[in-house]
């Protein structure tokens, strides 16, 4: 099983980050590719550009800890964890990893391909665009 992992620090404290990130619904907000993400309770499925839909199992969304984790459900991966964790680098900004283990291995190449690009894009966007304030809860 491949494990790629693909990291790298953006200038926004991890609240920012995680709230960019924290929905899983709102991944095609910031990852290339991905046209629509339905979130089910534990189930989400992301639809690609080119209309390739992806049926996932969301394992973890935790918002003390900044971590989220999913499994990719579709019939041609055997075994797949996809993790993407915000952590403080103490001045003010966040690393970001995201880490996918997958077999077959081709696979994980290129999903790992496609994290490094939409890491990319979120930072991006949040170092460009203000980060919307978190709404207040009642």
């Amino acid at each position: 099983m491949a494990l790629v992992r693909r990291e790298l620090v953006i200038a926004r404290t991890p609240d920012e980050v995680w709230r960019a990130i924290g929905d899983p619904a709102a991944i095609s907000t910031w990852f290339p590719g991905i046209v629509t993400a339905e979130v089910n309770g534990a189930s989400r499925v992301i639809t690609t550009a080119s209309g390739l839909t992806m049926p996932e199992e969301i394992v973890t969304n935790d918002p003390d800890r900044r971590v989220f984790e999913y499994r990719i459900t579709a019939p041609m991966i055997k075994d797949h964890l996809g993790s993407i964790e915000v952590t403080e680098t103490g001045d003010g900004r966040s690393l970001v990893r995201y880490e996918t283990r997958c077999e077959p291995d081709m696979i994980a190449l290129v999903i790992g391909g496609a994290c490094g690009n939409a890491l990319h894009e979120l930072r991006r966007q949040l170092e460009r665009e203000p980060v919307p304030a978190a709404a207040e809860e009642a």
